[in-house]
């Protein structure tokens, strides 16, 4: 798949010294759905910013599209929309002349039609006529969508989107961003909410200390990383695990009544048969067993730990 971002050797280093981000290369492919996860002052929100021409990167090259973001600015700007973390907009506008109006600072032409069909993907429509200062802290963060959607951009970058939404309101987002992705359109997203990358990314990105540390498709980081625990639950409660047992490296949970057993998903043999057996030869029987796989936030906590 063609890459509609490419970044290369990008660092950032502020006037106080700090070193923001180090040699960054990362490719985003037409058409994905691509998140990027860190730790607070990771690089996040630096990163988003220099390709979308609000800061100077101190070196380093962005294509987007085939526009240098620096020397071709204009076109690799027209390419983009991007939905801020933070709800500003003009309170005391209505939402209709808001949106309306950022179509406007791309030099595109009026189109109603279009500026309908936004508000109407986002459920604003009914709202077209309200002033910005009587909305909710939601729909605000809806109109932010709209606006930067509504130059007709082909990429859309959404720093933390669903700060501050309440669940219902996050997953009806999650809906529009996937209807966005269908008609074509490339989404990066900044998120706290690691079911948020889970739920929806194609690849993730992990960033800390302004240095990638991980790309990788969602499934394969899910497959490679991820580990599965067999939990059985127990008869008889124990007090420690026997030492007969010691070789398969059990935990016992805090009131003794379910065993913990850890395996790699990748081994060539769980051991979960050899265990079964050794279970059996001690005496300690077990009622029910179930196995549970590591989340994408337990990989994203170990990797962001070996990275400090």
């Amino acid at each position: 798949m063609s890459s509609i971002i490419s970044v290369r050797d990008l660092s950032k280093t502020y006037a106080s010294g700090f070193q923001a981000l180090k040699s960054i290369d990362l490719d985003i492919r037409r058409g994905e759905i691509f998140a990027l996860l860190g730790p607070n002052g990771a690089g996040k929100t630096t990163l988003i910013s220099i390709v979308c021409g609000i800061v100077n990167p101190s070196e380093g090259a962005v294509m987007v599209d085939g526009h240098d973001i620096v020397t071709d600015y204009r076109a690799a700007r027209a390419m983009i929309g991007l939905v801020p973390q933070e709800l500003t907009t003009d309170a005391f506008e209505t939402v209709w002349a808001t949106v309306s109006f950022s179509r406007g600072l791309f030099g595109k032409k009026k189109n109603p039609a279009h500026i309908a069909k936004v508000l109407k993907d986002l459920s604003l429509l009914d709202k077209k006529d309200d002033m910005i200062r009587t909305l909710s802290g939601g729909m605000k963060r809806r109109v932010l969508i709209a606006k930067a959607l509504s130059h007709e951009p082909r990429i859309l970058f959404l720093d933390e989107p669903t700060a501050g939404v309440d669940v219902e309101l996050r997953k009806d987002m999650w809906d529009i961003v996937r209807s966005l992705r269908a008609s074509g359109v490339t989404i990066i997203l900044t998120t706290h909410y690691i079911e948020e990358a889970e739920e929806m990314a194609d690849r993730i990105g992990i960033i800390n200390n302004g240095e990638i540390i991980l790309v990788e498709d969602k499934a394969e980081l899910m497959r490679k990383l991820g580990q599965k625990q067999l939990k059985l639950e127990l008869k008889k409660k124990l007090d420690a695990v026997p030492g007969e047992l010691a070789a398969h490296r059990l935990t016992l949970n805090g009131d003794g009544s379910e065993l913990i057993y850890t395996y790699d998903t990748q081994g060539e043999r769980t051991g979960i048969t050899a265990l079964l057996d050794d279970l059996n030869r001690t005496g300690i029987g077990f009622r029910d067993l179930h196995t549970t796989q590591s989340s994408l936030e337990d990989i994203f906590v170990g990797l962001v730990r070996q990275g400090k």
